[in-house]
């Protein structure tokens, strides 16, 4: 049965490591179904594993990700592969098949996870592509797109089937302003019209705070702060005042914890 709260996603106390580098040290959040939320953060914060664990490719350490009323890591590989075909996701790194068209890559969930005929996929890809600014490219390889262009491909196939869930993992990065303002009103407009919900994780505060309806706040592998666009540019947290307003001095570091400085020069000599 389908959940039933207000809530598509619930995220309590969720504990990841990669090794002995713990990313996640007890992170509570929910997304409310119909909304964009925004997950804000330095990189390295664990933002992207935190989509990683959503869609089950990661398994959590300690706490649980639930999804539309299911516990997304107690689910076998049946109940996991239809709850995957409710989520879109567009890749950081964009994710394209490289042997395959633009027009095939929008194509490709379309064929395999549904009964459409050639004729109607043909009109929904248009549909897709032209809603990035990209229909012209239909025929073009992955190898012959921009860095900007690839990325709004990437979106593109990550809305291909409306589903009810779509995680963006970094979806501004590599846009000029245009594309870039451009992405993040298409994001809230598929959303509301779809009566989706969306997830946006990224580091780019303007954009992201002109599109979200709440947003979160990582550091240090805990929630520090949210709230909406508002609450956060008004936070009285150094953490998150120093993030959102982009100074260089504060308790969020520049430099990934090193040794002593002495005992690195030691070595080398």
């Amino acid at each position: 049965m389908k959940g039933t709260s207000g809530n598509l996603i619930e995220i309590e106390d969720l504990h990841f490591a990669y090794g002995s580098n713990e990313v996640l040290k007890g992170i509570n959040l929910v997304v409310p179904r119909g909304k964009v939320v925004g997950i804000l953060g330095v990189s390295g914060a664990g933002k992207s594993t935190i989509l990683k664990l959503i869609g089950g490719q990661r398994r959590p350490s300690r706490g649980l990700v639930r999804v539309d009323g299911r516990i997304i890591h107690e689910l076998d590989n049946k109940g996991l592969y239809e709850m995957r075909r409710d989520m879109g996701m567009m890749f950081q790194a964009g994710g394209l098949f490289s042997d395959m068209s633009v027009y095939d890559n929008i194509a490709f969930p379309m064929r395999e996870l549904t009964d459409l005929t050639e004729d109607l996929i043909h009109k929904l890809v248009l549909m897709k592509l032209h809603a990035v600014g990209l229909r012209g490219s239909s025929a073009m390889m992955p190898n012959e797109l921009s860095g900007g262009m690839a990325r709004r491909i990437a979106l593109a196939r990550a809305i291909a089937l409306d589903p009810m869930l779509t995680m963006y993992d970094e979806p501004f990065a590599g846009l000029d302003p245009i594309s870039l303002n451009v992405i993040a009103q298409l994001i809230r407009r598929l959303n509301d019209a779809l009566g989706a919900t969306s997830i946006v994780v990224t580091y780019d505060v303007s954009e992201t705070l002109k599109v979200v309806d709440y947003a979160y706040f990582i550091h240090g592998g805990l929630v520090v702060a949210g709230g909406t666009p508002e609450d956060l540019l008004n936070s009285s947290d150094p953490s998150v005042h120093q993030f959102i307003h982009a100074e260089p001095d504060g308790p969020v570091a520049f430099h990934y914890p090193p040794e002593p400085y002495t005992r690195d020069l030691r070595l080398g000599a």
